[in-house]
C-alpha cells in the first residue's frame, strides 16, 4: 500500500545551531550549484534570510532538513553558526520516509530543476507513496510521471523479457503506451518474430491506438512502411523519351516519372 504524505503542515519559527540540521543521505547526493550558492550567499548578505528552511525534530539534539538545502549551504558558506527555520509542529511530524518524501514535494516546483533531478524526484517519490501520489504531487499526469521514469518504471514481469524479446527502448515505450502487464507480454511475444523496421512502426502504431488488437496493429504498422522512394531501371529508349518528356515540362526525370506512376495508378482506381 502506498505511504501517505500529509499535505498540510504547521510549523513555528525557531533559530537553531547550523550544525544540528541533518540533511538525509539522497539530498547529500544531489548536486548544488556552487555559483548559484555564491550568489545566493551575497543576496542572503545584503538582504537577510527572507524564507528560512522548513525543518522538523529528530531527536533531542538534531533537525531534519525539509525543505531548503540551498538556502542551508548558502548560510554555512556565509559562516552562520545559527539559522532561524521554520520548525514543524509534532501534530503534523511525518515519519521518516514520509519526510523525505515530504521533502522532495518542497522542492519540486524549483525553477532550476533539471530533467535528471526531476527525473530522480519521480523515482523516489514513485517508491515512497505510489505512482498516482507522486504524479499528483509533480503536477504531472501518470504518463508524464512514466516517461521521466523510463525502463526503471516498468515492472519486473516485462523487464524479463529484456533482451530476449524486445529491447529495453521497445519495452519502455510499449509500457508507456499501455499499462496493462498481461497484454503487454502477449505483444512482446507476438512482435519479437517481427524485424526491427516493423517492430519500431509497430511501436508508433500502439502509441497511437493502445487499445487497437495486434492484428490491426501489425495492419497499420506495414502501412506506415510503404516505400515512397521506387527505384527501377529502364531501357536506353524508354528512358531517353522520359528526358525528352520532363525536358519539356520543366521537370526532372524523376519528377516526371513520379508524376505518370501517380497519374496512372489514378486512372486504375
Amino acid at each position: 500500500m502506498a505511504r501517505r504524505y500529509k499535505p498540510v503542515i504547521t510549523y513555528r519559527l525557531k533559530e537553531v545551531p547550523i550544525k544540528q540540521i541533518k540533511v538525509w543521505k539522497e539530498a547529500q547526493a544531489r548536486k548544488l550549484d556552487r555559483e548559484g550558492i555564491s550568489e545566493l550567499a551575497k543576496s542572503i548578505k545584503n538582504e537577510g534570510l527572507l524564507n528560512p528552511p522548513l525543518v522538523q525534530k529528530q531527536d533531542k539534539n538534531t533537525y531534519l532538513l525539509m525543505s531548503g538545502q540551498r538556502r542551508l549551504a548558502a548560510m554555512k558558506r556565509l559562516g552562520a553558526k545559527k539559522i532561524p527555520v521554520h520548525l514543524i509542529t509534532r501534530k503534523t511530524e511525518y515519519d521518516l520516509e514520509n519526510a523525505k518524501a515530504a521533502s522532495v514535494i518542497e522542492n519540486i516546483h524549483r525553477n532550476d530543476m533539471n530533467h535528471r533531478e526531476i527525473a530522480d524526484a519521480c523515482k523516489f517519490l514513485a517508491e515512497q507513496i505510489g505512482k498516482s501520489a507522486a504524479a499528483r504531487s509533480m503536477g504531472m499526469s501518470p504518463i508524464t510521471l512514466n516517461k521521466y521514469l523510463g525502463f526503471a518504471a516498468v515492472p519486473d514481469k516485462l523487464k524479463s523479457m529484456v533482451p530476449q524479446k524486445v529491447s529495453r527502448d521497445e519495452m519502455t515505450k510499449m509500457y508507456l503506451a499501455v499499462s496493462d502487464v498481461s497484454k503487454i507480454e502477449k505483444l512482446a511475444e507476438k512482435i519479437s518474430k517481427l524485424d526491427s523496421s516493423l517492430r519500431k512502426k509497430y511501436i508508433t502504431a500502439l502509441s497511437r491506438s493502445p487499445k487497437s488488437s495486434h492484428a490491426k496493429l501489425l495492419k497499420q504498422a506495414k502501412s506506415m512502411r510503404i516505400k515512397q522512394n521506387v527505384s527501377c531501371r529502364l531501357s536506353k529508349t524508354t528512358a531517353r523519351k522520359l528526358t525528352s518528356l520532363a525536358n519539356r515540362n520543366e521537370l526532372t526525370s524523376d519528377e516526371q516519372a513520379a508524376e505518370i506512376i501517380s497519374k496512372f495508378l489514378k486512372r486504375k482506381r
